[in-house]
């Protein structure tokens, strides 16, 4: 959200999906009509927009997360993709090979319906199509990681359903929710609404001996109802079956010049949110990079470094998302549980208990959203100073270059981060107004566009530990000081030039 909101459509995207008082929880049940067993309470659309600029510590941030589905986000996407006369932006071609001439890429494409292939030239091409990824395969890049991991719930073949269910809320015995889990013996599951009324996408666990891929309509309507607890009609909108398990990373991101992304980089299992959070930074780290060559401000080797620092960020966050989906899914619900009996409240205490913790482990996370580093890459400067360790549930801020820009609220009400520029931004901190002259001129030389940003509030220099702080295109610290002396090395550095000695 804080990556859409430097471009300009957070709030586009936040109006979309649910209503804006719907409320965002995650809740718990043995089944969906029957007894809730846990429940974390998060902001709706509406009060995350204020609730943000009061909020400090871990989730000190200029946007709040926003549930939504995909299919809302990519509509904005396409839309502010199309809208530049320079873009020309075409569905409906179908990949079928590619070669790396050294100099350029050409691909040959078919119209998906059919037609007569063509042939396309271009300087590079990226391959973000999914994790059967045709890029990835042709350039024989290996998997990485684990997978096949089998768990009660969220390991193995699940089954999936976009449904509508207009009775569903009026079975529901407690607030509405965002996501619905069910917890039981029979049928484990989980469902998020999509548009706040009716509409729910489904996900169930295949049990041993089941074959959900023969399934019927009918089939698929038993397992609903064993999740809810009760009969109600449903209209099934699409179904099919998908593999949960995955914490798979791909050995390599780049050949030359063809990339992969998203998916077809890495796979999670998706506790957390993490695949398409982890993607959207793909795209965002690789873009700028791209751009900075394609303009002439930087040579192929930046573009190596796209593979230095998303690979060992996917790597991390794929750990995460296994470790959420061990804690959910291999809790153990015993038969009891759904029983109206001494013993059935016995377990529903216990279960209450485990799952109100693993609901906070595994969807408050401002460790994950804002924690992820770049440290070891070749074209951050970094400062060797002690950084905080790497928590999921709690993030603590650091200026120290490699990582995410602490957020503060400025005193007119503005985020500090809109006073970033959407290129690269020097911050000049501090009442003693530091010299910028030796950025200014380097960038000047460069072609780079660079805004300078004084802030002279004391705050600010105590929160960045520098006066002066160089930010990326991507919102990333490249490097902070207290002079402008080596604004040349430094930008040189970030554009993978050469290295500060």
């Amino acid at each position: 959200m804080e990556h859409f909101r430097r471009l300009g459509f957070a709030h586009e995207i936040r109006a979309m999906g649910l209503p804006p008082d719907h409320p965002t929880d995650i809740a718990y049940f043995t089944r969906y009509a029957h007894h809730e067993l846990a429940r974390i309470s998060l902001p709706t659309a509406a009060q995350a927009v204020k609730k943000i600029k009061t909020m400090s510590g871990s989730w000190s941030a200029a946007e709040l997360p926003h549930r939504v589905s995909q299919k809302f986000v990519e509509q904005v996407l396409r839309r502010h993709a199309e809208a530049p006369d320079c873009n020309d932006v075409r569905y409906g071609w179908t990949l079928e090979d590619f070669e790396d001439q050294g100099d350029c890429v050409s691909a040959s494409v078919r119209p998906t319906a059919g037609g007569t292939p063509a042939r396309v030239t271009a300087k590079f091409l990226v391959g973000a199509d999914g994790a059967r990824s045709l890029v990835r395969n042709q350039l024989g890049i290996p998997w990485g990681g684990e997978t096949g991991i089998q768990r009660e719930f969220m390991g193995g073949k699940m089954f999936a359903l976009y449904l509508r269910a207009p009775q569903f809320l009026s079975l529901l015995r407690y607030p509405k929710a965002w996501m619905y889990v069910a917890v039981n013996y029979q049928r484990r599951s989980f469902m998020a609404s999509v548009d706040g009324v009716a509409e729910y996408a489904f996900h169930a666990a295949i049990k041993p001996g089941e074959d959900a891929d023969t399934w019927t309509e009918k089939d698929a309507k038993r397992v609903f109802s064993e999740a809810m607890g009760a009969d109600i009609p449903i209209e099934i909108l699409s179904m099919g079956t998908w593999l949960a398990g995955h914490a798979l990373v791909a050995e390599k991101f780049q050949r030359g010049r063809v990339f992969i992304a998203g998916d077809a980089a890495h796979l999670f299992t998706p506790t957390g949110g993490l695949g398409y959070n982890t993607a959207v930074e793909d795209a965002v780290n690789l873009a700028w990079k791209l751009a900075s060559v394609i303009r002439g401000h930087a040579t192929l080797t930046l573009l190596d470094t796209y593979e230095a620092e998303r690979r060992p960020l996917a790597q991390r966050n794929t750990g995460y998302a296994r470790h959420f989906a061990d804690s959910v899914g291999l809790f153990s619900a015993k038969p009891e549980l759904d029983d109206d009996s001494a013993q059935g409240n016995e377990e529903r205490a216990k279960a209450s208990e485990y799952l109100n913790r693993h609901a906070r482990l595994e969807f408050n996370i401002p460790g994950v959203t804002f924690g992820g580093r770049y440290g070891d890459s070749p074209i951050i400067a970094q400062d060797g100073v002690d950084l905080p360790p790497d928590e999921p549930n709690d993030y603590v801020p650091t200026a120290s270059p490699g990582g995410r820009p602490p957020h503060a609220w400025l005193e007119d009400g503005r985020s500090l981060y809109d006073t970033f520029h959407t290129e690269w931004t020097l911050l000049a901190l501090g009442a003693t107004d530091p010299a910028t002259d030796g950025f200014k001129n380097a960038a000047q030389s460069m072609g780079i566009d660079l805004k300078v940003v004084r802030l002279p509030a004391q705050q600010l220099l105590e929160l960045y530990e520098s006066p002066l702080v160089l930010i990326r295109p991507d919102q990333i610290v490249a490097w902070r000081g207290a002079s402008d002396e080596d604004g040349q090395q430094v930008l040189s550095l970030a554009l993978g030039i050469h290295r500060i000695t």
